[in-house]
């Protein structure tokens, strides 16, 4: 049965342990991540290779959006005519014809740029038609396609079921096409870029890596469990753990200019526009065309304009409302320069946890709470510390999770720290209670700072209680009989001393010494030291009948009280120290039960007890009685019986 709840323990210990690091590492260590990238690893601007040519605020104030498309002409004129761009990349997605003749002067000046590379995008949803789709995707396999081999193990990419259908004349004048989609993350963060996706067996490159490929004369590529590798390039893509696509982290660049959402250099569309006009017309352009010599030139909408379906706003960790035409501009700059985030392994991250909450549970274990928490916490400082410098260098590692999971168990670890204690305190207040007073412990519990050397002078009475002839007695028992006799008897004694608010403050071999007043505060404990002395004849009374019975010899006790002023406290040394009376008046108490014997009774009282308590016992006054030690005789008075 111990076995069975050990397990259980055990398991319920793991299972808490491991919710709780799912759950940090589920709901916290994202938010942790977008910290981490957006102020150690996007510390530098994106390449001067790459620009961006938008469609913002003040192009859109010029002409009204939507757009007619013979008014992309002149950007993409400008770049055919009067630039050597390496690559003009276009992140928009052409939909159905608009407009005849603008459509058709549109896709005459696509047909001039040998290289463009245009958006296209995939979709869950099934061809309303299905015959017609059949064919369209073959028609744009054939035309479209690149040779990506996949070799995964295990394939479980996301499901779609449908192309971007574009227009007959547009399909015909482009010649190279990648996908524009986004992977937003469960609290809608873009943190991972699409490399690649697997439509009815095609793979279909993103428009970054569809612009890398073009770049690097990657006529082929290969995908591995861990890497998109180029076999002309030699690149080596990290794909994320994610087995539901071909993802990569992306490595985010900071902002070119403080409130600006770019990490790129851009010009407004309508500039180029307005520079093409100006250079037809033999004038000196605004923008000049060889600003753009050798440049990878992205084209498309601005995240701030604010025209109903023009803004492609995204949230990533470096901006709430980051450009998507930026975020695939960082994309292609990952690939050209090998910049890349990479992750720790799940076995990694769990080790480095585990480690953490090892390292914790032996300082706790070894160290005092001050140096055990200040160990752990320049621990944790360290560690958060690596893992900024990590995230500087492209490392992924989780951060809060080690850090959440360290500090859950320095918490458990001082639960259970403190509840062993708590059951150790127990065991040694019990323990201490077999040797002191239960209550005289409980005082220094109470005062456990307070304890020191010293005391008070108090009224207070003591009580002493003798067993007779308990020395011939014992001569004739072995030491078993008489210890089990003894402890039956202060056993007994014990509750009954209690009961009155009385303390034993020690055992004197056969003898019980009991103060009545301290430690408990008891206005009539002289009352109450005689009434708890008739009780302790009459158990006694009740053992003799007992003992006779079990064969065991007949013991009678005298007692004697005294009421006077003693001093009450601890006195000893700094190291050893004993709760105790002290007085003329304690060693009156001992000879007062020393003379039960030369008067053959066995409860006698001094006056001044007898003046607090004589309206509630019968008495019979013994007059002129010398004490040993005390020069004028004493009055005693035998106590009969209680009558209150």
């Amino acid at each position: 049965m111990r076995f069975i709840k050990f397990l259980l323990m055990v398991f319920s210990i793991f299972l808490f342990f491991w919710l709780a690091y799912w759950a940090t590492d589920e709901f916290f260590e994202p938010k942790t991540y977008n910290y981490m990238v957006k102020n150690f690893t996007a510390h530098k601007c994106g390449s001067d290779d790459i620009v961006l040519i938008v469609i913002d605020d003040k192009s859109i104030g010029r002409y009204r959006w939507p757009w007619r498309r013979d008014l992309y002409c002149p950007i993409f004129d400008y770049f055919k005519e009067y630039t050597n761009a390496k690559v003009v990349v276009s992140d928009s997605i052409l939909g159905a014809k608009a407009d005849t003749v603008t459509d058709n002067m549109y896709f005459n000046s696509l047909k001039r740029l040998d290289n463009l590379i245009v958006g296209m995008t995939l979709f869950n949803r099934q061809y309303s038609d299905k015959i017609a789709g059949k064919k369209y995707d073959e028609l744009f396999k054939n035309k479209f396609s690149v040779d990506i081999e996949d070799f995964r193990s295990r394939r479980n990419d996301f499901s779609v079921n449908s192309l971007v259908v574009f227009p007959d004349e547009y399909l015909r004048v482009i010649d190279k096409v990648g996908s524009v989609k986004l992977a937003k993350g469960s609290d809608g963060y873009v943190r991972v870029a699409i490399n690649a996706i697997n439509y009815k067996g095609t793979i279909y490159p993103s428009l970054a890596l569809r612009a890398y490929m073009y770049l690097n004369g990657d006529e082929q590529m290969n995908v591995t469990d861990k890497y998109i590798i180029g076999t002309n390039s030699k690149i080596k893509i990290p794909l994320t753990r994610e087995k539901t696509g071909m993802y990569t982290f992306l490595r985010y660049y900071k902002p070119t200019s403080h409130g600006s959402s770019y990490s790129h250099k851009t010009y407004s569309a309508i500039d180029i526009i307005d520079s093409y006009k100006e250079l037809k017309s033999g004038k000196k352009p605004l923008i000049n065309p060889k600003e753009f010599d050798g440049k990878i030139v992205m084209f498309g909408a601005n995240v701030k304009a604010t025209a109903t379906g023009l803004s492609d706003v995204k949230r990533t960790p470096v901006s709430n409302d980051h450009s998507g035409l930026d975020i695939q501009a960082t994309t292609l700059d990952n690939y050209i320069h090998n910049y890349f985030m990479y992750e720790l392994a799940d076995w990694q991250n769990i080790t480095i946890a585990f480690s953490l909450m090892l390292i914790t549970f032996f300082i706790i274990r070894n160290c005092s709470l001050f140096v055990a928490l200040s160990g752990i916490t320049l621990i944790l400082i360290l560690y958060i510390a690596l893992c900024a410098l990590l995230y500087r260098y492209g490392y992924s590692i989780n951060t809060i999770t080690p850090v959440s999971m360290s500090i859950i168990t320095m918490i458990f670890a001082y639960s259970h720290r403190y509840i062993l204690e708590d059951k150790n305190k127990e065991k040694i207040k019990t323990a201490m209670g077999k040797y002191i007073s239960e209550d005289i412990m409980k005082n220094v519990v109470k005062n456990i700072d307070e304890i020191k050397l010293g005391g008070k002078k108090a009224n207070v009475t003591v009580l002493f209680a003798d067993i007779r002839g308990f020395t011939s007695m014992s001569e004739k028992l072995s030491a078993d009989e008489v210890s089990v006799i003894l402890n039956e008897y202060f056993t007994e004694i014990e509750p009954i001393v209690t009961r009155h608010n009385g303390v034993i403050n020690k055992f004197i071999g056969d003898a019980v010494m009991a103060i009545f007043g301290e430690p408990i505060q008891d206005e009539n404990h002289p009352k109450n030291a005689v009434r708890c002395a008739c009780e302790m004849l009459d158990k006694v009374k009740e053992l003799q009948a007992k003992w006779l019975e079990e064969g065991k010899p007949k013991i009678e006790i005298g007692i004697g009280i005294n009421t006077g002023e003693a001093f009450v406290g601890n006195i000893g040394s700094e190291k050893r120290m004993e709760y105790t009376v002290i007085g003329d008046m304690v060693n009156l108490a001992s000879r007062i039960e020393g003379n039960n014997k030369v008067y053959k009774t066995n409860l006698l009282i001094s006056e001044s007890t007898y003046s607090y308590a004589r309206g509630i016992i019968d008495t019979v006054k013994i007059s002129n009685v010398k004490i040993r030690g005390k020069e004028k005789a004493l009055n005693l008075y035998e106590v009969i019986k209680l009558i209150g």
